[in-house]
C-alpha cells in the first residue's frame, strides 16, 4: 500500500530526514520519501496496521499528522 500523509511542522531538510528515518524504521515500511517543501511523506507499507505506527513515528519527531 501506498499513502501520502500531510503534515505541519516539517520546515526544513534536516527534519524531513528525521521524519524519513523515523518511518523507515517501522516494521512493515518499505519505502518512505518526506518532503519539506510539499509537507507531506509518501510512504509504501506492507501491514495496514502500521499505519498508528507510522503516525507516531512522524509526531514523535514533532510534526503534526493532518492525515
Amino acid at each position: 500500500m501506498q499513502k501520502k500523509i500531510y503534515v505541519v511542522g516539517m520546515f526544513d531538510d534536516g527534519t524531513a530526514g528525521k521524519v524519513q528515518a523515523a518511518v523507515s524504521a517501522v516494521a512493515g515500511v518499505t519505502n518512505c520519501v518526506a518532503n519539506c517543501e510539499k509537507s507531506q511523506v509518501l510512504v509504501d507499507y506492507d501491514d495496514a496496521g502500521a499505519e498508528a505506527a507510522i503516525n507516531a513515528a512522524i509526531s514523535g519527531c514533532g510534526v503534526d499528522v493532518l492525515g
